[in-house]
């Protein structure tokens, strides 16, 4: 079993198009489900920092692994 409900592929895209469609993401999920994105824009780091700090959802991880930056983010309920 996965820990993420629900995962967004945004590698190849840049800023704000990561931002954007995890939005659109996150607003299709219930509340207390989890988001697991994964990108290739190096801005998205303190992208992603900044949506959860402004939207009230929780950044639970971020890590970088061979060029691609991944994201777990849990919808606020």
């Amino acid at each position: 079993m996965s820990d993420f409900d629900s995962e967004l592929d945004a590698t190849g895209l840049n800023c704000p198009l990561p931002i954007l469609r995890a939005k659109k993401a996150i607003a299709a999920m219930d509340a207390g489900q989890t988001l697991r994105i994964i990108a290739t824009d190096p801005g998205s780091v303190k992208d992603f920092e900044a949506f959860c700090k402004q939207t009230g959802n929780e950044l639970l991880s971020s890590g970088e692994e061979e060029g691609k930056f991944t994201f777990m983010i849990k919808k606020a309920a």
